[in-house]
């Protein structure tokens, strides 16, 4: 347990050290050296690519995990790491032979509206080559219990390559295909070390054991089952987040998607804290499932969902209160603060994700985790559908709203699905609390900017969010509405 606390604390500070270097990229080089068109295509590459990864992978991602300790015998795991590099790159093979093949169709979708997309498309599959096996060699390493490295090499050095890049760029040392070729070369690096790292760990056999798996074929065959299962989840699960990049760029362009990127980093924000709460919760309710503890499973769902929901409220308010100086102070950002209303429309979108995805865990851990494949296809059919019909009318802002839309849609169904399945009471009274509290705190802002003004924007911000957050925390503080918070505020505070 001491080595699990130890990684887990670490690999926190090294995400956060990421979030650090992904904020100086972000919102003071790409805004500041790179145009929008220019940033839309870089989002959409890795977009393309993240989401091919999630295909090619086919379900090993999960089954890697479930099944490792079913192969492990003492420091023989039977030729299981021979499935967990061969089986992705049958995947890649496989999708890449797909990817070829609807070049002439997807070419036709993008070429109207964003040409540069159509020009760079093939080095979708260096980008996705390398990012896959990055992924894949994170993943076994954390499956030897060490998060670290395979996390600072995701956090950091993928993050201060690509600001060393765009700076590259933005000097002109590199020309536009340079960048391009040095995305694919930056995660090159991180696949190589990866898997430097993973082959050090112990000694490593990628040697299949027929023999092993002839004795225990009904181990093979729930392995196949859970992967194909998992193979057709990731079809729907990976696509529904890039879709409304593939429609923005599609229908709009390469410059609308790069200031719908801008706007989607932002609003990311929003769902950090989700990251490390779970990360510690997951394994307590994995356990309360084991044991089939179901007040304490509810008890769990209603802490985390709770708290997540008034942390990331208030982080969402905290970025509404002062979305005008985040774009004065942008380089270039009057260009990006055309997408201010979907700073805000995403950011309600990424608080329903992050409060509720634990939920869907929850259902996954649980027996009727089938039931999570229904789910992720309305999500991405009713995204597909939203999408389709809102940006033609509304632009970026309709993209925002099918985004919004399609995941509470999402949530709601799973939310009543855990309950009528799992029988886990995840909502009571102190959520109702904490929405009118945010409810009145968005309010009262729009009515002090209407009127109360005040002209001059830096103090007009810190007024704001010092009495708006102040007294928002110390109304959530007095009334109780998150013991857990209070009490670590008591224990460092007070």
């Amino acid at each position: 347990m001491g080595v699990i606390a130890k990684q887990s604390i670490r690999g926190t500070i090294v995400t956060y050290l990421g979030i650090g270097v992904g904020i100086i990229t972000t919102f003071f080089v790409l805004t500041r050296f790179l145009t929008a068109e220019e940033i839309g295509l870089a989002r959409v590459l890795i977009d393309a690519a993240t989401l091919f990864i999630g295909l090619a992978q086919l379900g090993t991602n999960s089954s890697v995990i479930r099944f490792y300790p079913y192969f492990r015998d003492g420091d023989d795991d039977h030729g299981f790491f021979f499935w967990a590099l061969v089986v992705p790159l049958i995947g890649f093979l496989l999708f890449a032979l797909i990817y070829w093949g609807c070049r002439v169709p997807l070419g036709a979708w993008f070429g109207e509206k964003s040409p540069l997309f159509v020009e760079y498309y093939y080095f979708v599959l260096p980008l996705a080559f390398f990012m896959l096996y990055q992924s894949i060699c994170e993943n076994t390493s954390n499956v030897l219990m060490h998060i670290v490295v395979p996390r600072a090499v995701r956090e950091l050095i993928v993050r201060v390559g690509l600001l060393v890049l765009y700076l590259l760029y933005a000097f002109r040392v590199l020309s536009l295909d340079g960048l391009v070729i040095g995305l694919c070369v930056n995660y090159a690096v991180a696949a190589l070390i990866n898997l430097c790292y993973f082959f050090s760990l112990r000694r490593i056999s990628l040697r299949p054991d027929w023999a092993f798996l002839r004795t225990n074929p009904q181990l093979v065959r729930r392995y196949l089952i859970y992967t194909l299962f998992l193979i057709v989840s990731a079809l729907t699960s990976t696509l529904a987040p890039t879709l409304s990049s593939f429609f923005v760029t599609a229908k709009m362009g390469l410059d609308s998607t790069g200031i719908f990127a801008i706007a989607t980093y932002m609003a990311v924000m929003v769902s950090v804290p989700y990251r490390s709460v779970t990360a510690i919760a997951s394994p307590q309710l994995a356990r309360a499932i084991k044991e089939q503890n179901s007040d304490e499973c509810s008890q769990l769902l209603q802490q985390v969902t709770r708290n997540l929901l008034l942390i990331g409220g208030f982080i969402l308010l905290a970025i509404w209160l002062n979305i005008d100086l985040i774009f004065y102070i942008l380089p270039n950002g009057e260009t990006f603060a055309t997408a201010k209303y979907v700073v805000l429309i995403l950011g309600v979108s990424q608080l329903v994700l992050a409060t509720f995805s634990f939920c869907l865990t929850a259902l996954s851990y649980s027996r009727f985790y089938a039931f999570s494949l229904l789910l992720a296809l309305v999500l991405t059919v009713s995204a597909i559908v939203l999408n389709n019909y809102l940006i033609p009318l509304y632009g970026m802002d309709g993209a925002a709203a099918s985004n919004l839309l399609s995941y509470g849609l999402y949530f709601a169904l799973a939310l009543l699905t855990v309950r009528v399945t799992c029988r886990y009471q995840i909502l009571n009274r102190q959520w109702v609390y904490i929405l009118l509290l945010l409810a009145a705190l968005f309010t009262l802002n729009m009515l002090w900017q209407y009127y109360l003004p005040i002209h001059n924007l830096w103090l007009d911000s810190l007024v704001r969010s010092v009495v708006l957050l102040g007294g928002g925390a110390l109304i959530a503080y007095k009334s109780k509405f998150s013991p857990e918070i209070n009490a670590l505020l008591h224990k460092f505070f007070i």
